[in-house]
């Protein structure tokens, strides 16, 4: 069983670098605030919106809800113990359909709640190599919650989010929800030409998330899919002399606005923010393969860099990754759907493009997994 949210352990990665001051902005973040839920139509629905299939599953924001800034775990990483071959994951009857050559797939004939504990170090160790997988027909949203929790565990510490709406009781649960009725896509086109805001879930963390699961509550008829790009793929395209200079080099990564924008729009801050710093080039602990970590919603600067050197390498980065068509995946939300990522080789982004106010509901299980460490440059 993975320790708590609030265990302590012997950290065995290298000690934190001291990482400057930052200005205190509020960035530009999707999630709604409490202010924005409309919880009678959501438990009751209307004449034109049924209500929630899941109201055990609409977000609460607890202000009483205060924990201490996270310390260290030793995380196991379980997809090195894999039997890369799959039997537990992949049996005879279930059928793989991949989505690209170098990212995702779609699985179809197994249960993932019924896995047992090898089926899961192999379900580590696939989503690792795919990076991210779609397993249709799934049970997760309709366990009790502390089932799907007890599920998730296995794969890392919980996260906490500092900041998002959670199912009243279980703060581990992170809810991406905007209800029926809602005119929030409306309004973000207001003052935004895309809703594509490519990101690492939470990167800022000492030890960000790993093996990742989010599975689907309510969608609209169309539209709310998700994009994932594969990191690994956009590191091996660089050239070998631009590989090297990366490597060596750490990244500050910041929660400080995404805490600031919860709190401007009446909002909880659940621990005080973070800054830490990443290796531009991380290593995946089972695979052994090398992806860039670094994204444009929690990336600063580079650590030992003027603004302008590093502001230069960073937009480079981001729109290499961005603009890498053929190193991407769309995943396209069905009713059963639980897509797992792993976290630390891929970037994603939820598209905000449909416009019918139809509900979309979907709830995040987030273990925390090792701090990022980098292996030398090989060429």
């Amino acid at each position: 069983m993975a320790p708590s949210a609030t265990t302590t352990l012997t950290e065995t990665g290298p000690a934190p670098l001291p990482v400057r001051k930052l200005k205190t902005e509020f960035g530009a973040y999707k999630e709604l605030g409490a202010s924005s839920l409309d919880e009678k139509t959501e438990r009751l629905g209307r004449e034109d919106f049924e209500a929630a299939k899941y109201p055990n599953y609409l977000p609460t924001w607890n202000p009483e809800q205060k924990y201490p800034q996270l310390e260290p775990f030793e995380h196991y990483e379980h997809g090195k113990d894999a039997d890369t071959s799959f039997p537990e994951l992949l049996p005879e009857g279930s059928t793989v359909v991949d989505l690209t050559p170098s990212i995702g797939s779609e699985v179809k004939g197994v249960q993932l709640s019924k896995l047992t504990n090898a089926g899961k170090d192999q379900l580590a160790r696939y989503v690792a190599e795919r990076k991210v997988v779609a397993f249709r027909g799934q049970d997760l949203a309709d366990l009790p919650i502390s089932e799907a929790l007890k599920f998730g565990e296995y794969f890392g510490r919980h996260h906490i989010h500092p900041t998002s709406g959670s199912p009243e009781g279980h703060p581990e649960i992170h809810l991406v929800h905007r209800g029926a009725g809602d005119a929030g896509a409306e309004k973000f086109f207001e003052s935004r030409t895309s809703s594509v805001a490519w990101h690492s879930d939470v990167s800022y963390e000492q030890q960000p998330p790993g093996t990742t699961f989010l599975y689907i509550l309510d969608k609209p008829e169309t539209g709310g899919d998700t994009l994932f790009a594969n990191c690994v793929e956009a590191y091996e395209r660089l050239s070998p002399l631009f590989k090297e200079r990366l490597h060596g080099l750490q990244a500050t990564h910041s929660g400080i606005e995404q805490v600031n924008a919860s709190m401007a729009r009446e909002g909880i801050k659940r621990r005080e923010p973070v800054v830490n710093a990443h290796p531009i080039v991380r290593t995946h602990p089972a695979t052994g393969e090398k992806a860039l970590y670094i994204n444009p919603q929690f990336t600063r600067d580079i650590i030992g860099m003027k603004k302008e050197e590093s502001d230069t390498i960073l937009k480079f980065l981001y729109d290499h990754i961005a603009y890498g068509a053929d190193f991407h995946a769309r995943v396209k939300w069905e009713e059963g759907t639980v897509v797992v990522w792993d976290n630390r080789v891929t970037q994603h982004s939820a598209l905000v493009d449909w416009k019918n106010k139809q509900r979309r509901h979907l709830a995040r299980i987030t273990p925390q997994a090792e701090r990022p460490f980098e292996t030398p440059y090989s060429a």
